[in-house]
């Protein structure tokens, strides 16, 4: 029998093309189609805004913040001058490190039209030069309790009824900072000026549709204009410089070395109210390094971001119940992957298909192993607390979209248009149309001042995801100052 063609073209030393196109070995589908569907999937997925909308996007902002000096000066326990990390993305999307299992679904499209996470410091540690050393001696790795003996007398005194108190054989007191009370605190201090708020509501003003307690999460929907807008609120414990826990992590190579500086990976950590699997709820907070992320995402490929956004939108439709994996979990992953893998492989900008299957198989690997190590803290597993029957349900899970990824691409794209379509419709019908967009009412004192937010619709467009800090004065909350990078605005 005569060789194949393409045989006899190899034979000869040619460099032809080959006669089929490249082929997923697993499932069979073609590169090429995959590629082409990521594309599609990103371009419904990321939407441009007009200028209507970013003006919208700074109304609802302003109002939260606003809303956030108010609660300040109710009894004076946030801090006075206030730094917010804003994060695209709500927390369902896996934009901090939060259990997803006592949080309120809601769906982009039917409930919100653009999601936000807001981190608000209730304390702020920002005057050490050197390893901070958290007391982890009662929690599980990641997990540290806090004790307010790290304070002065006034702060103690302040928040001493979100604490849980611990007497000693001594007969000293300790207070330990409670995730619990602090998040119940702030959600009654959110609720009472909301309140306040909407007794004497002013032209222009949002429209709060929505505003609920998820676990430690408060979760406020705003219908600003055309627009609706999820603002997830994390209360924080705020710190400059970096855990002695992570101090190892920054002896090793990392895929960031050169592109960023280590002091604006290791500019500050937070701890967000968020448990382990066997910890005490009233008493432990989870560390999170959602600052540094800012900063690593920048050195992250286009194409691998459009291969993890249209994996995550798989794998959270897929693998929605039992509970187990969050979004958080394949974004370690992924930068696992970049520290692997060499940079100029993940640049390749038509390898969308292959970091999309690279990822699959990745997330399938941690579950037959049951093993994700955290990423700052690799001795931390985040997979360790699950069973074997539900890692195993979500590995075959994961099987049948690695045997079709094509088809399961597909319906996330179908997902998104949908979600589009049904804002598009809410808009036409006028839901909202009670509240008045801010360009009508440029004459009025109490709006926001349209030339602030005009400077800031490239801020909202150009940076997403980016560290969005605010500073408020409690007394004029009616000037905000934002700052992204270095740069006030």
């Amino acid at each position: 029998m005569a060789a194949p063609l393409a045989n006899k073209a190899g034979s000869a030393g040619t460099t032809s093309k080959p006669p089929f196109p490249e082929l997923d070995f697993r499932s069979g589908a073609r590169v090429e189609e995959l590629n082409k569907l990521i594309q599609e999937f990103t371009k419904h997925d990321q939407r441009e805004y007009d200028d209507q909308r970013a003006l919208e996007i700074h109304t609802a902002k302003d109002f939260i913040f606003s809303m956030l000096g108010m609660v300040q000066k109710l009894d004076q326990k946030l801090p006075v001058a206030n730094e917010y990390l804003l994060l695209s993305g709500g927390v369902r999307e896996g934009v901090v490190d939060i259990d997803l299992d006592e949080l309120n679904v809601y769906a982009r499209g039917t409930d919100y039209d653009m999601d936000f996470t807001l981190l608000v410091p209730a304390l702020k540690l920002h005057d050490r030069n050197q390893p901070v050393t958290l007391d982890m001696r009662h929690s599980a790795l990641c997990h540290s309790w806090l004790s307010l003996r790290l304070f002065d007398e006034g702060t103690i005194s302040k928040w001493k009824d979100c604490c849980t108190i611990v007497d000693h054989i001594n007969g000293a007191t300790n207070y330990f900072f409670s995730p619990t009370k602090v998040a119940d605190w702030f959600y009654e201090s959110i609720s009472i000026v909301l309140s306040e708020i909407q007794k004497k509501p002013q032209r222009g003003m949002p429209k709060v549709e929505k505003v609920e307690k998820n676990g430690t999460i408060i979760s406020i929907i705003l219908g600003v204009g055309s627009s609706r807008m999820l603002y997830d609120i994390v209360p924080v414990v705020s710190f400059k410089g970096w855990p002695a826990v992570a101090q190892s992590w920054l002896m090793e190579n990392h895929f960031w070395d050169g592109k960023i500086t280590e002091e604006e990976v290791i500019s500050g950590f937070y701890l967000v109210p968020a448990c382990s699997y066997k910890g005490k709820k009233d008493n432990e907070w989870r560390l999170s390094f959602a600052r540094s992320e800012v900063q690593l995402k920048k050195c992250i490929s286009s194409s691998l971001m459009q291969a993890y956004q249209a994996c995550k939108a798989i794998i959270i439709k897929l693998l929605s119940r039992p509970k187990a994996i969050s979004p958080y979990h394949l974004r370690s992953m992924m930068l696992w992957a970049c520290d692997r893998l060499p940079a100029s492989y993940l640049a390749q900008e038509d390898y969308a298909a292959h970091f999309l299957l690279g990822l699959i198989d990745d997330l399938q690997h941690c579950l037959v192993n049951k093993m994700c190590p955290n990423y700052f803290i690799p001795q931390c597993n985040m997979l360790e607390h699950l069973s074997e029957d539900t890692v195993m349900l979500h590995a075959r899970k994961l099987s049948s979209v690695r045997s079709d990824p094509a088809e399961h691409l597909r319906t996330a794209i179908e997902h998104v248009k949908a979600a589009n379509r049904l804002t598009l419709e809410l808009q036409r019908r006028g839901s909202t149309t009670s509240i008045p967009s801010p360009q009508s009412d440029g004459g009025d004192p109490n709006q926001p001042d349209d030339r602030l937010a005009k400077k800031l619709q490239q801020l909202v467009t150009e940076n997403p995801g980016k560290s969005i800090s605010v500073f408020i004065n409690p007394d004029d909350v009616t000037r905000p100052h934002f700052r992204i990078d270095d740069k006030f605005f």
